[in-house]
C-alpha cells in the first residue's frame, strides 16, 4: 500500500486503495484502507480535548444508536409438539366467550374430568385477566415464578385456530412481521433458540421472511455474551477508558471525514460505523452486561428467578438468556422452542410435568419484565393439539386428569399475554378475552373468524395485535403489504387489548 494521503480534491486518492483492489464502497473496505490511520496524522496533537468532550451523544442520535429498541419486547413461546392449551390450561368456551361453557363430555376430550369442570366452583382463576383452569399446570409454573403484583398487571386472550399435528411446517411464528413493524434490539433484531429460520420448531409465513433478519441462534449464557467482540481493549484498559478512547478515534475520523469529497451516503456509513463501534465498546465491553448468570434478577441469590439447579436445565438455560436481551431490549424479538410436547402416551404425568415447567418459563419472562419496569407480550403456540377419552391418571402427577390418547388438530389453540407496570391491558371489549370459539362438543369452530382454519392468517392477527399494543393498527398494511385480515371491521374483532402505549 503507498503512503497514507488523500488527493487534491479532498476525495479518496490511491492512496487510500490497495493496488488491483476496486474504489471501497462498504464500511469493512474503508476500514480495511486504512481511514482511522490517515486521520491519526491530521490531527494527532488535539487528542486530550477530544476524550474531555466528546460528541457522541448526537452522533447516536443521528446514526439511530438507541439504547433498546423502543418496542414493546416480544417473545414466542413455541411448544414442539402438539401441547394442550385448551381447556385443561386455558378455559375455552362458546361464541360468548370462554366463560361461555361447554358440555360436560366437551371438556372431557380436552382432559377435564367430572369433578374438574370449570363450572364448579373454585376450577377457574382470573389471576392473569385470561381465565385458566385452576389446575392449570402452565398457571402453577407461572404462579411459582410470579408476584402477586406481577399477575395483577397482566391480562390475555386465546384464540380458537388449529393448526396441523406434529410437524414444523405450521407457520406460527410472527417475529419477521413483528421485526417488520419496527421491533429491532440493539445487538440484534431477532433471537431464536434453534438454528432455523424462524428461531424455533414451526415457521414463519413466507410472506413475512426477510433473510437480513434470520434470527441469531441464542440458546445459553456464552451465546448472549457472544453477541459483542470489542476485542482486547477492554482487558487493557478498564470498560470507561475504552469508551473514552474509542470515541476519540470517533471523533478523529469526523475531522478527516469533513474534508471527503464523497457522496454523503457514503459519509454517513462510514461515520455511523465509527459511532456504532465506539457504543458497542462503551455499553458492551463487560459481559457482565449481557450475561444472565451474572444478573441477579436471574441468578444467585434467594430472590433470584432461577437457582443453580435449575440454571443448569436445557429449558431454563435458554429461557435466562433470550429474556435477558429480549427485555432489556438488546434485541428486539425472540422465540424459545421447547421440545417433547407430543406428550400422548396414555399418561397425563408426561403432560403435567412439561407443561408446569413451560409455565415457568413463562412466568419468569413475566416476573423479569415487571423487575425491570418492562412492558411484555407472550405468544404460546404448538402444532396441533391432542385429545384425551375419559380414562384418567391417578399417579400423583397426573394429579386425576384425562390421559392423552392421541393428535387432534381440533381441539387446537394459541393464547397471548401482555405485561404492562402501569397496570393491566385492557380488552377492547368483554369478550376479547377469546377470539374464535369451541362448539360444545369439544371441537374448535373452523368457521369462526378467518383466522381460524389458516395458520399464516393467525400470524398476522398476532402482529395486528401487536400493532394494537403500540396504537398502531392502521400500519397494518405498511407492515404487511397484502395481509388477509380483511377490512377495518373484520381487524377489529380479532385485537384483544387496547393500546397501552
Amino acid at each position: 500500500m503507498s503512503e497514507t494521503r488523500s488527493d487534491a480534491g479532498g476525495g479518496v486518492g490511491p492512496g487510500f486503495r490497495h493496488e488491483n483492489h476496486r474504489r471501497p464502497r462498504t464500511r469493512r473496505e474503508f476500514l480495511a484502507q486504512g481511514l482511522v490511520a490517515g486521520a491519526g496524522l491530521v490531527v494527532g496533537p488535539s487528542l486530550f480535548a477530544l476524550l474531555a468532550a466528546p460528541k457522541s451523544a448526537r452522533a447516536q442520535m443521528a446514526c439511530s444508536v438507541s439504547a433498546g429498541a423502543g418496542r414493546i419486547p416480544f417473545l414466542c413461546f413455541d411448544l414442539a409438539g402438539g401441547a394442550s392449551v385448551a381447556g385443561s390450561n386455558v378455559i375455552v368456551g362458546g361464541p360468548g366467550g370462554p366463560l361461555d361453557l361447554l358440555t360436560t363430555d366437551g371438556y372431557a376430550k380436552l382432559g377435564l374430568p367430572d369433578d374438574m369442570l370449570p363450572q364448579l366452583l373454585g376450577q377457574t382463576n382470573l389471576e392473569l385477566g385470561l381465565p385458566f383452569h385452576a389446575d392449570s399446570a402452565f398457571l402453577r409454573g407461572i404462579l411459582s415464578k410470579t408476584s402477586a403484583a406481577t399477575r395483577a398487571n397482566v391480562n390475555g386472550s386465546v384464540i380458537c385456530a388449529r393448526s396441523e399435528n406434529d410437524t414444523g411446517n405450521n407457520p406460527h411464528n410472527p417475529t419477521y412481521g413483528i421485526a417488520r413493524s419496527g421491533s429491532a434490539g440493539e445487538l440484534a433484531v431477532l433471537v431464536g433458540t434453534r438454528s432455523s429460520v424462524s428461531g424455533g420448531n414451526s415457521q414463519a409465513p413466507m410472506s413475512m421472511i426477510d433473510a437480513a433478519l434470520r434470527p441469531v441462534k441464542v440458546d445459553r449464557a456464552s451465546d448472549a455474551t457472544g453477541l459483542v467482540d470489542t476485542g482486547k481493549l477492554v482487558t487493557l484498559l478498564n470498560q470507561a477508558d475504552a469508551g473514552s478512547v474509542m470515541r476519540a478515534v470517533e471523533e478523529l475520523a469526523e475531522l478527516k471525514l469533513t474534508r471527503m469529497a464523497e457522496d454523503q451516503a457514503v459519509l454517513d456509513l462510514m461515520r455511523c460505523g465509527y459511532v456504532e463501534t465506539t457504543y458497542l465498546v462503551s455499553q458492551f465491553g463487560d459481559p457482565a452486561a449481557l450475561d444472565p448468570r451474572l444478573d441477579p434478577d436471574i441468578t444467585g441469590n434467594a430472590n433470584s428467578l432461577f437457582n443453580a439447579g435449575e440454571l443448569a436445565t436445557d429449558t431454563f438455560q435458554k429461557t435466562a438468556a433470550v429474556m435477558k436481551l429480549v427485555v432489556n431490549g438488546f434485541a428486539g424479538a425472540g422465540t424459545l422452542e421447547f421440545g417433547g410436547y407430543d406428550y400422548h402416551d396414555s399418561t397425563r404425568a408426561t403432560g403435567e410435568r412439561r407443561d408446569f415447567a413451560a409455565g415457568q418459563a413463562m412466568g419468569a419472562a413475566l416476573e423479569y419484565a415487571a423487575r425491570k419496569g418492562r412492558q411484555l407480550m407472550l405468544y404460546v403456540f404448538s402444532d396441533g393439539s391432542l385429545d384425551s377419552n375419559g380414562q384418567t391418571d391417578e399417579s400423583a402427577d397426573g394429579r386425576g386428569k384425562g390421559v392423552w390418547k392421541g393428535d387432534d388438530s381440533s381441539t387446537a389453540s394459541v393464547f397471548m399475554l401482555v405485561y404492562n407496570p402501569a397496570g393491566r391491558p385492557q380488552l377492547t371489549r368483554p369478550d376479547a378475552g377469546q377470539i374464535g370459539w369451541f362448539k360444545p362438543g369439544g371441537d374448535l369452530e373452523t368457521g369462526a373468524t378467518r383466522i381460524s382454519n389458516n395458520v399464516v392468517l393467525l400470524s398476522e392477527a398476532i402482529v395486528l395485535n401487536y400493532l394494537a399494543l403500540h396504537n398502531e393498527v392502521g400500519r397494518l398494511a405498511q407492515v404487511l403489504p397484502g395481509h388477509g385480515l380483511g377490512n377495518s371491521t373484520e381487524q377489529d374483532a380479532l385485537i384483544a387489548f387496547q393500546p397501552i402505549r
